[in-house]
């Protein structure tokens, strides 16, 4: 099953390395099981682990041998033809979600054949440059704060990188639950922090971490590192420290554990059903993605090299124009 046209635009990967091994040319119009959807692609978000799989790292392990290698795996767009096992979906609903992650998700490109069971619609009252952003990140955000605790009304919560991609997700979810919620930014974005709900800022330069925040109940870690020593030394007795970067987080367990505290390493999947709560949260206005740059397919390098910078305000957005 393919569209009427078996040719498509896509950006394929010709070897790890820098940006100049992205090339825009033409690839196959993907083929659709039972239980995909084609999608013809509005947009599509990137993310820091898509430039870590460009360089060599991330998940290029397990793409190595996958020809021709697409990046990418947050999408948003219209449904243009449904396996015969779908009743979710129909031709011509705007969906958007995270696809095969991890996985060979190869969301950059017209048109994507996504498991059915990864998306969500989308709601009406976002465009889909905010729908593609509002996939890897804020379902990072999500999961990893309902995975191994719940966050309650009146905790303290604390979100590193508040204003990234992740973290600005965070500060509007935890909020939503009811928590304080503290997150570190550059003085340069304390009042988009702020701005997103949070109750402080708080700026690593101005002064040490614990003579800025105590008594948190619950780290949600975007940094890694010496990140998750600093966050344990703020955290009080039977807390919760989630970290997301791997390579980087392997010892929060054992830190934490050293300490009378929990810690988990952290790793999202793709998960429709946490997509349509996400979905649910974007329409009611609870949550909203900011989209602080967006660019053609033709100039994904700028793209890449603008999440490479670690200095990201909300989203990247790359549309077919």
């Amino acid at each position: 099953m393919t569209q009427g046209n078996n040719l498509m635009k896509a950006i394929v990967l010709h070897g790890f390395g820098d940006t100049g091994n992205l090339v825009l040319e033409e690839a196959p119009v993907p083929l659709i099981t039972n239980e995909e959807v084609l999608v013809k692609v509005k947009s599509a978000a990137i993310n820091p682990i898509d430039a870590k799989t460009r360089s060599g790292k991330g998940l290029s392990g397990m793409l190595k041998d996958e020809t021709p290698l697409i990046l990418g795996w947050d999408i948003s767009g219209i449904v243009t033809e449904t396996g015969e096992s779908v009743t979710a979906f129909k031709k011509g609903d705007e969906v958007f979600g995270m696809v095969n992650f991890p996985g060979h998700g190869k969301a950059y490109a017209e048109y994507v054949a996504a498991p059915a069971a990864h998306l969500a619609l989308k709601p009406l009252n976002i465009s889909f440059n905010e729908a593609a952003a509002a996939s890897l990140a804020a379902l990072t955000a999500w999961q990893s704060m309902k995975a191994f605790t719940s966050i309650q009304k009146g905790q303290k919560v604390l979100i590193h990188a508040a204003a990234g991609g992740v973290g600005h997700y965070a500060v509007q979810i935890a909020k939503y639950s009811g928590a304080w919620v503290a997150g570190t930014a550059s003085v340069a974005n304390r009042d988009f922090v702020l701005g997103l709900g949070a109750d402080k800022h708080i700026n690593y330069n101005a002064a040490p971490l614990e003579e800025q925040v105590s008594d948190i109940d619950f780290v949600l870690d975007t940094l890694g590192g010496e990140s998750i020593d600093r966050s344990i030394g703020v955290m009080k007795k039977g807390a919760t420290i989630i970290s997301i970067p791997s390579g980087m987080n392997e010892a929060v367990g054992e830190k934490a554990a050293a300490k009378g505290m929990h810690g988990y390493a952290f790793k999202v999947k793709s998960n429709g059903n946490d997509m349509k709560e996400i979905a649910s949260l974007l329409e009611k206005g609870i949550v909203k993605s900011h989209v602080s740059d967006v660019f053609s397919f033709a100039d994904i390098a700028k793209a890449h090299a603008q999440i490479e910078t670690g200095r990201t305000k909300g989203k990247v957005v790359v549309a077919w124009q």
